[in-house]
């Protein structure tokens, strides 16, 4: 499951006038470095009778081959077992290194050489007949040291025909915008699949990018057409305060969606030589009203478009190579956030552009190698963003390489168990806005390059 941790927000900050303003870049604390809930469910490994490699590149989740995607858009309810227990659990803990010591201190954190527990998580997975199935994760967070709900997915489904081919078509619940995606280029999903919650990450990522996970609820309808096209057309709203704070998610969070979000997705997947190719595109529109104040009368509008793609090429002998990337734009105007502010007008309109892309190799299911590049753009605004630079720019490079030693269910405590050790290393070119003395004080973009040694144990 994504991300290891709370789910990734807009910050709102408090030192300065400009401070105070919702940071329409800073959804989710950056994509780059909150942790990741993971995608390795041992039960559906007992409910298939499948060892993690036949779902999972790598033989360990999230990222899904292409009969992993076919499971998942047909509603988890393969099934070769009669009956099993639709739990699961998991827990991942790292050691994080930055360039230089963290100044202040990360909360309840050293400056630097931190040895953490990052999360555990319990699952219920599973399938009820062959209609019904899904995902629902709980997490505690062992940095922000508190439980909370966390990736939901429930789907409904059915088989038959639309416009004249085979189809499955149904409805999906959930709770994160993509969480529902059976492609690993888009945002819920997208690596890097564990990320830390220790180092510093960039302030700006558009609200798709984990803006609104676990702070919405949403409902759509898809449909997968002769194994080629999907098609998807939903809505998503907030719940209550209270209800968020019972769920033990940030009742304030960004805000609550001011109607109904709409968001759409559309993708074309073809066989291309041996392996398989996709090309899709996504849509999220949403009115906000910032920290679910509505005496302005006024809302901030968010919409993100976006275009992503992907080739996986299974290989001889378990080898597998895997490419994708991802663009997305969001407009924004946040005509509330300054008029709360009492900001000038001029404050509200606004951009961001954001292109992801990995490069991946799985050397005979084990071992994995991961160069991935990012960078965020958008037009500088004294209003919105901190800084002596104003401007929401970051972009640097991301390498991993990890080892899954029983992916193929061969483990010394049976099928049921499954780890994966790992070492990612960031190195920053730009970060919110500049190379150099990026916060006025002296420090480097470098500054915050991290090496990141982790341990996840699925079972």
């Amino acid at each position: 499951m994504p991300r290891l941790s709370a789910s990734r927000r807009h910050a709102l900050h408090n030192a300065t006038l400009a401070w105070r303003v919702v940071l329409p870049a800073a959804i989710g604390l950056a994509a780059l470095g909150l942790t990741r809930p993971a995608a390795a469910v041992p039960s559906f490994a007992d409910q298939t009778g499948m060892p993690c490699q036949a779902c999972h590149v790598g033989g360990f989740g999230p990222q899904l081959t292409a009969f992993g995607r076919e499971f998942k858009l047909n509603g988890y309810t393969l099934r070769t077992k009669p009956f099993n227990v639709p739990l699961s659990a998991m827990a991942i803990g790292s050691y994080t290194h930055t360039r230089a010591d963290q100044v202040p201190p990360p909360d309840n954190l050293k400056a630097n050489d931190n040895v953490t527990f990052d999360q555990g998580s319990v699952f219920l997975g599973g399938s009820i007949g062959q209609h019904v199935g899904g995902l629902a994760q709980v997490t505690y967070d062992g940095i922000g040291k508190h439980w909370s709900w966390d990736n939901l997915d429930m789907r409904i489904v059915n088989q038959g025909k639309l416009f004249g081919a085979d189809a499955t078509y149904g409805f999906d619940i959930n709770n994160n915008p993509t969480a529902q995606d059976a492609w690993n280029s888009t945002p819920a999903w997208g690596w890097p699949y564990t990320g830390g919650a220790v180092a510093q990450t960039p302030g700006a990522a558009t609200l798709i990018d984990g803006g609104l996970a676990q702070q919405v609820i949403g409902v759509s309808a898809y449909a997968w057409i002769n194994h080629h096209v999907y098609l998807e057309a939903g809505g998503y709203t907030t719940p209550a305060a209270g209800t968020l704070t019972w769920l033990g998610a940030d009742p304030i969070g960004l805000g609550d969606i001011n109607g109904v979000a709409p968001y759409g997705r559309l993708v074309w997947q073809h066989d291309l030589g041996k392996g398989t190719v996709h090309l899709g595109a996504f849509a999220l529109k949403a009115a906000i009203n910032p920290a679910r104040d509505r005496s302005t009368g006024l809302t901030d509008h968010y919409a993100d478009v976006g275009l992503d793609g992907s080739y996986l090429l299974p290989m001889a002998k378990g080898d597998t190579l895997t490419l994708q990337g991802r663009y997305t734009h969001e407009a924004q105007n946040l005509a509330a956030t300054c008029a709360l502010n009492a900001l000038p007008g001029g404050c509200a309109r606004t951009h961001l552009g954001e292109w992801r892309g990995d490069l991946a190799y799985s050397w005979r299911g084990r071992v994995g190698l991961t160069l991935s590049a990012f960078t965020i753009t958008g037009p500088a605004n004294t209003f919105l963003y901190g800084g002596p630079f104003a401007r929401p720019d970051s972009n640097g490079v991301m390498t991993q390489i990890d080892y899954t030693p029983w992916g193929a269910g061969n483990g010394p405590l049976g099928p049921l168990v499954n780890v994966r050790f790992g070492a990612q290393y960031t190195a920053y070119g730009q970060f919110n806005g500049t190379h150099s003395n990026f916060d006025g004080n002296g420090a480097n973009a470098a500054d915050n390059n991290a090496l990141r040694l982790f341990t996840w144990v699925a079972f």
